[in-house]
């Protein structure tokens, strides 16, 4: 990603993905994998999931300093590893409408990293419930009545 930016992912019902997509957003990596997920009646939980984050931590990330870089057959084998966007190198924000985020609140309360953001985003058939926003609670949190004023 050198002299790149970072590209912006998207996950959200067929008009809210489209919307973004007629705006640029949408692009696919060297392997082919796309920077969205359109969620539809038959999207499964497991792949809304797993196209957020792997399903257990990356080796190498997070922590985990046994290994230093993930070998291409690794996410060969498993190519759920690879959709994630959470961990993508070349992912800087993600978008997810907030009631998609409700149903997958636990994956997106364990994201801790400053990169990717994560901005939930409101849909035509849900509009945006800031009690409900992981980002802002944790916002409230860092600063004071006071400070606001």
């Amino acid at each position: 990603m050198s002299g790149r930016g970072k590209l912006i992912a998207v996950v959200g019902d067929e008009d809210t993905v489209t919307g973004f997509l007629l705006g640029g957003v949408g692009e696919l990596d060297k392997h082919r994998k796309p920077n969205f997920l359109v969620v539809e009646k038959e999207t499964s939980l497991a792949e809304i999931e797993e196209t957020f984050r792997a399903p257990w931590p990356l080796p190498g990330r997070q922590g985990h300093s046994w290994v230093s870089q993930v070998p291409p057959t690794f996410t060969r084998c498993f190519p759920s590893l690879s959709r994630s966007f959470l961990n993508r190198e070349d992912i800087g924000i993600i978008l997810i409408s907030q009631c998609l985020a409700e149903l997958i609140r636990h994956a997106v309360e364990a994201h801790h990293r400053p990169i990717p953001a994560i901005l939930e985003i409101p849909s035509k058939e849900h509009p945006y419930d800031p009690t409900k926003d992981s980002v802002l609670r944790r916002a409230r949190g860092l600063f004071t009545p006071d400070d606001l004023r």
